[in-house]
């Protein structure tokens, strides 16, 4: 396969952000956007100069659609992804996979079944900050780990929820600030820390609380595979959206991540190692401009499917790589209700 042909389900913010990549990637064309806002789909279509369809079953029988980007909200995942895969297509999807480990299995199932591939949207790993940081790490230059901190301290206004009533809901969010937003930040954190065995964490309401019915605020301590500690603190109340703080201590210097410039503090000496790229177009700034990355390496590993040596090196977020921070928003979740330490077993 050289050209793919590429669909879009789902017309909300974050979609732009998938046709943007689609239209930069030298090889792949966007052929069709699903969209039950008629009126809406019908204009991005003429804008895109491609097919609009307000049914995606129906765009799903297409037999030129090569992969589709599925950009809808949470409740909708699964049921778009197991009609995409019995369909054939190769499956991008934005963050979460899915809402629970349930509906994790009956995808994983659908794989079993199937050819085609299905990759998830953790663009923050493809970060250059976040991939100096696992080079370090894995070179041991800095020793051993001893902890690692996380602070998000972000915005949501009463628009954003009603304007969008799916989100603040459990049954359709899956949860909120956890599974929204703070689902990146968990996955670097595990990423960088060889997984997380328990947690103990608290998720509470406060300012938004007549927005949500879940969570705008959550804290956690993390016992993590590599022996080192996490503590992570997120909240949407903030007045604005500051940048993610990030600091892992190690043995022989601090690595401190803000403002997406990575430096390496060692005593009194602070080092500047790299910065993150402005996002292109219309992207917000905490989005980074790795959404590209993450289209260009999932497409080139739809490109070389059948090559046994290049799947062994596989560089995109498969479903098992996604279902590990999904698994740890649910053990915040219970250890919150239960108030004790939860174990994540394989």
């Amino acid at each position: 396969m050289n050209m793919i042909n590429a669909a879009v389900i789902g017309c909300g913010a974050i979609h732009s952000c998938h046709v943007a990549a689609i239209e930069q990637e030298p090889a792949s064309t966007l052929r069709a956007i699903a969209e039950i806002d008629v009126e809406k789909g019908r204009a991005l279509a003429q804008r895109y100069n491609c097919d609009f369809y307000a049914d995606y079953h129906e765009m799903l029988r297409d037999p030129q659609i090569d992969v589709v980007h599925i950009c809808l909200p949470h409740h909708l995942h699964q049921e778009a992804i197991l009609a995409a895969l019995a369909a054939g297509k190769h499956v991008f999807t934005e963050k979460p996979v899915a809402l629970n480990s349930g509906e994790v299995a009956a995808i994983r199932q659908a794989l079993t079944e199937t050819d085609a591939r299905l990759g998830v949207c953790y663009q923050n790993r493809l970060n250059p900050t976040s991939r100096e940081i696992k080079v370090l790490l894995e070179s041991g230059q800095l020793g051993k780990m001893l902890s690692i901190k996380a602070v998000l301290t972000w915005s949501r206004s009463g628009t954003y929820y009603t304007e969008s009533p799916w989100r603040g809901r459990f049954e359709t969010e899956g949860g909120s600030l956890l599974i929204n937003q703070a689902i990146h930040t968990l996955d670097l954190m595990q990423w960088f820390g060889g997984g997380v065995l328990a947690v103990k964490g608290v998720v509470e309401s406060s300012f938004l609380s007549e927005l949500t019915e879940n969570e705008d605020t959550a804290m956690a301590s993390f016992k993590l595979g590599n022996g080192a500690r996490g503590l992570f603190y997120a909240t949407n109340c903030h007045s604005t959206d500051s940048p993610l703080l990030l600091e892992i201590h190690c043995e022989k210097g601090l690595l401190q991540l803000y403002h997406n410039t990575l430096w390496l503090i060692d005593g009194e000496n602070k080092t500047l190692l790299i910065s993150d790229e402005n996002p292109s177009g219309n992207a917000k700034s905490y989005w980074g401009d790795s959404h590209r990355q993450a289209v260009f390496n999932f497409y080139l590993s739809v490109r070389h499917s059948g090559n046994t040596l290049y799947n062994q090196n596989k560089n995109y977020t498969d479903i098992y790589d996604a279902e590990i921070s999904l698994n740890i928003v649910g053990a915040i979740y219970r250890s919150s209700q239960l108030r004790k330490w939860i174990t994540l077993t394989d």
